[in-house]
């Protein structure tokens, strides 16, 4: 096993320790959280607050549970609009599957899908510095246009995780980086708190990350 990728799996899920509670959910919120994940490739999008509320028997706690565990992002309304690793806004990361268009809220995030349903997954994102096209054809942990992503890196700044959703945090700066070249210059930015993974290393992190959710 990659130690570089494991211990990084390990501070994220200090950091998010989405698994563990999913664990610790009582089986009725367990269950329409599975829902909700399997629905952004099923439906291409999420469940709403009406389609929840049928599957549980107090939709209010259920709401508050998974808003409290942030394991589903809610709006003002109580209306679902993102889980791990999906989300409803319009963010630099859309994963075409199953058919539908979907966002993903952050470049590990849009690695994992594929490995999390087994499915062919195609990513178009940008490069956070230069903004030029990510484009990843991926089935699993496999990248099927290896040869047009051989340079592409992933970034993230450990230190971005500063409140209590992710999602408006550290997911903000888990990025793509175009080739090693500006993957080395953005790391040297911030040595203590930045870290850089090559493609491989990134779906390998995502997928350890992210697999176990899907039950």
């Amino acid at each position: 096993m990659n130690t570089k990728v494991e211990d990084a799996v390990e501070r994220l899920n200090k950091i998010l320790p989405l698994a563990e509670r999913q664990k610790k959910l009582p089986h009725e919120i367990a269950n329409v959280y599975q829902m909700i994940l399997k629905s952004y490739v099923e439906l291409g999008r999420t469940l709403n607050r009406s389609e929840i509320a049928e599957h549980v028997s107090d939709i209010d706690n259920a709401i508050d549970t998974l808003r409290s565990n942030d394991m589903v992002v809610f709006d003002n309304k109580d209306e679902p609009v993102g889980a791990y690793p999906f989300t409803m806004e319009e963010r630099d990361h859309k994963v075409k599957v199953n058919g539908h268009t979907v966002h993903s809220m952050c470049a590990l995030d849009a690695l994992a899908v594929s490995p999390m349903f087994n499915v062919k997954t195609h990513i178009k994102s940008k490069c956070h510095v230069t903004g030029d096209t990510i484009s990843i054809d991926q089935l699993d942990q496999e990248v099927l246009n290896k040869s047009e992503n051989e340079e592409v890196h992933f970034g993230l700044n450990w230190n971005s995780a500063a409140n209590n959703c992710c999602a408006t945090s550290l997911c903000t700066e888990m990025i793509f980086l175009k080739d090693k070249k500006v993957a080395d210059t953005w790391l040297s930015e911030d040595l203590d708190n930045r870290e850089i993974f090559t493609l491989e290393e990134a779906i390998d992190f995502s997928t350890r990350f992210f697999k176990p959710l899907i039950m």
